[in-house]
């Protein structure tokens, strides 16, 4: 299927990128100049701001409240930007849909970033979130049932390593994990998937640009080798908790997280893969507006029900 049309559209109304190496700090301040005021926003029952006093440091955490209710189930929610963009703020809109349609109580975290902060500092503010959710549960009201994780992109990458550091430590809490579009192999050699070929023009993300974008992170010591950097190679993925994998079929990432799903049913995980078609990498963050891919709140919502 072509990209879709309003995909296209937008698309070609983007700015040609600025010549020159990638620059943090300019690339961070444009994106949180398209974040709309609060009043603006999909209204919820509150919204918190609060700082998570973990083993990894003090980690800036947002608490979405979807309706008053006695108890809630906990969806802890790493935002994507390829390690060094992203922020509570640009994945506001994220988080609170996915609070207003599953009805559960989300918790979004302000990670530290590459390149200021080196590897494993982001990861390890997302693990020590959720040990501290568990934690705090009844502070958070949470209804000790479900503990779901969910990301986009490279927060899929985290919501996948923490999974596993969490299966590693014997930390058997963690109930679900939901990755959207994941960047689950931090090899970017074209000759690994099909899709980084097939997809690596025309469709927003370039394959071209996955090893400068992602170069802030494996510079400051990520390396793709290690499970906790490229989940898909962990040798070992019995055990790990029930997955859903959104893929958008024209991503160059597709094929890794769609491998990443296989495996995990060939290692008795409960793992469900949905691919959306006529979709590139970030449909959920940028075009959830449209109905075809705002299904993908939907479907998350029933996965975490089930």
């Amino acid at each position: 299927m072509p990209l879709h049309p309003e995909i296209a559209k937008a698309l070609a109304a983007m700015p040609a990128p600025p010549p020159g190496p990638l620059n943090p700090e300019a690339m961070r301040a444009g994106e949180e100049s398209q974040v709309p005021p609060v009043a603006d926003r999909l209204p919820l029952h509150s919204v918190e701001d609060l700082t998570a006093h973990t083993a990894a440091g003090n980690v800036p955490l947002r608490v979405y409240t979807p309706d008053e209710a006695d108890a809630y189930g906990l969806l802890v929610y790493f935002h994507g930007g390829a390690f060094f963009l992203g922020s509570l703020e640009t994945h506001d809109h994220v988080a609170r849909s996915l609070a207003k349609e599953t009805g559960l109580k989300v918790v979004s975290v302000g990670y530290r970033r590459a390149p200021e902060h080196a590897f494993p500092a982001g990861l390890d503010d997302c693990y020590a979130a959720v040990r501290w959710a568990a934690e705090n549960g009844e502070a958070l009201g949470w209804d000790s049932t479900t503990l779901a994780l969910a990301g986009d992109s490279s927060g899929g990458t985290f919501v996948a390593a923490v999974s596993g550091m969490a299966r590693d430590d014997g930390f058997d809490r963690i109930t679900h994990q939901v990755m959207f579009y994941p960047s689950l192999d931090l090899d970017f050699d074209v000759d690994r998937y099909a899709s980084l070929r097939d997809n690596a023009v025309g469709y927003g993300l370039e394959t071209a640009g996955l090893k400068p974008f992602n170069a802030f992170y494996i510079d400051s010591g990520a390396d793709p080798a290690d499970p906790r950097v490229s989940p898909i190679k962990r040798a070992d993925l019995a055990g790990l908790p029930p997955a859903l994998i959104i893929t958008g079929e024209l991503d160059p990432l597709r094929d890794e997280g769609e491998l990443y799903g296989r495996r995990l049913q060939d290692a008795g995980v409960d793992a469900t893969v949905s691919r959306y078609a006529g979709a590139g990498h970030g449909f959920v963050q940028h075009f959830s507006w449209i109905p075809e891919y705002h299904r993908a709140y939907a479907e998350t919502r029933d996965f975490l029900a089930r």
